[in-house]
């Protein structure tokens, strides 16, 4: 009679405590108990998510993680900013490295079926930068030649399965790509038109050609799959921001400076979480 006590008593103190069970690291409550909001984040996608000369993370992505922080812990700088290349995203959520990716990552049904995305921010296509004096302006043009794409992004994802006439050139990092272009190891470059606009404006001689591929699809924060707490929290804090006009102030801060009058900010973000 006394082992059976001792044996329930202890089952009742591992079910009550979490020992012998997974916990997880990701709950609101993990998150607060931490102290720190770990956030996936890119370091070289200006004017989205980049680290500036004082090592500083900045960019319209930035803003928006900033504000989560304080909505959850009270305070915008309590974030772990843990960096990421494009086609490490999902992984980087699998893996329980980051609570959060908030990394300019679109959203795809393949995509949905590894991490759970939250509602929308943004919206994107796809879209091609060239040289202005070899300005590629329809897709035929690219045939049998060389496109350079970045792995792990949907600009990746479209052309390796519709376009096998164009030899593709990929590469990891979002800076190697780019230089990659002016070195003139392929003749145009494939991306998120918001980003391509972006650095065609800061890059005298290169122009966005074909400005819109395929479809316009939401860009979302993603977190891991299952972990519906903290979806279903950022979901009602974007609501809650929308009602600020959260979306605007962030594109007047970090994207309006580098667009200028030649975009129309409503062509890219979205309000509220509601595309």
């Amino acid at each position: 009679m006394v082992k059976l006590i001792r044996i329930l008593l202890l089952s009742f103190l591992a079910f009550s405590f979490g020992f012998g069970a997974e916990l997880n690291p990701s709950s609101i409550a993990a998150i607060k108990e931490r102290g720190v909001l770990r956030v996936a984040v890119f370091s070289d996608k200006p004017p989205f998510g980049y680290v500036d000369a004082e090592g500083k993370n900045q960019g319209y992505d930035i803003y928006f993680v900033k504000r989560l922080a304080k909505e959850l812990l009270g305070d915008e700088n309590k974030v772990e900013y843990v960096l990421v290349e494009p086609a490490a995203r999902v992984e980087i959520l699998e893996s329980g490295r980051v609570d959060i990716v908030f990394a300019n990552f679109t959203v795809t049904d393949e995509r949905k079926r590894r991490v759970d995305f939250a509602n929308p921010y943004f919206k994107t296509a796809i879209g091609i930068v060239s040289r202005e004096d070899n300005l590629i302006t329809d897709i035929k043009q690219l045939k049998g030649k060389k496109l350079i794409l970045i792995r792990g992004t949907t600009a990746d994802v479209y052309f390796t399965k519709n376009h096998p006439e164009i030899t593709l050139v990929k590469y990891d990092q979002i800076t190697e790509a780019f230089q990659a272009l002016k070195d003139g190891r392929g003749v145009g470059l494939s991306q998120d038109n918001a980003l391509l606009f972006a650095w065609a404006l800061s890059n005298k001689g290169f122009k966005v050609g074909v400005g819109s591929l395929g479809s316009v699809d939401p860009i979302a924060p993603a977190v891991k799959k299952g972990n519906d707490e903290l979806r279903e929290w950022i979901n009602a804090a974007l609501t809650k921001l929308g009602k600020e006009n959260f979306a605007h102030k962030a594109y007047e801060a970090t994207l309006k400076p580098v667009y200028g009058e030649s975009v129309d900010p409503n062509d890219l973000i979205v309000e509220g979480g509601v595309l």
